[in-house]
């Protein structure tokens, strides 16, 4: 059986001052994709209000199995206990073949389950993107917050798109600051909608 997540137990109310803690989930499993960058960009403008971790796990999670939905794999527990154990989400995914990767929804419909008490059910999620080709994976972007939706999530009508991701990073792996300045404000929503559902300011 897999260890707790540290943030796993349950939660009790804190003030609104506390930072709120923010999950990152690359939907790329390539170790040093331009999304991973763009998860360690977010750790880096994180505003003071956000307390920002990304979790690295999405490999090890197996192909949903209704099967297994009684007793699931350790991967999905710990999936689901990270997920469980923070205020909000930071999904950033690629796009492959004008769709969201397989392992992402994958990971998705597990969290998903059951969904009655599914730990994806009003979570705070924003959704952002970065591909090599022109449209910065919008198409997969709108298919995350989709399939977002009908989980029951609080998704955030919120975009960061990052078209030809080679040329927004440096060769120490910093994203151009205009994009830096619209992450810092998708954070900054995150962290305002999962504090007390406040009135969201526009990200530009």
């Amino acid at each position: 059986m897999s260890q707790p997540h540290p943030d796993s137990a349950v939660l009790e109310p804190r003030s609104t001052s506390e930072p709120r803690r923010v999950l990152g989930i690359s939907g790329s499993l390539r170790r040093d994709s331009y999304n991973r960058l763009l998860l360690r960009a977010a750790a880096q403008v994180a505003p003071t209000t956000v307390g920002f971790v990304a979790w690295d796990g999405l490999k090890a999670v197996p192909p949903f199995d209704e099967d297994d939905e009684a007793a699931p794999p350790p991967p999905v527990v710990s999936l689901r206990e990270a997920i469980a154990g923070v205020d909000a989400l930071l999904i950033a995914t690629p796009e492959y073949n004008a769709s969201l990767p397989g392992q992402l929804k994958n990971a998705l419909d597990w969290a998903s389950r059951p969904y009655e008490t599914s730990v994806l059910r009003g979570k705070v999620v924003a959704v952002i993107g970065a591909s090599p080709s022109p449209s910065g994976a919008v198409r997969s972007q709108a298919e995350v917050r989709t399939v977002l939706a009908a989980t029951g999530a609080d998704v955030l009508d919120v975009e960061l798109a990052i078209p030809r991701c080679f040329e927004q990073f440096d060769f120490e792996g910093l994203l151009a600051a205009p994009h830096r300045h619209t992450l810092r404000r998708i954070l900054e929503q995150l962290a305002a909608r999962a504090r007390t559902g406040d009135t969201l300011l526009p990200v530009a």
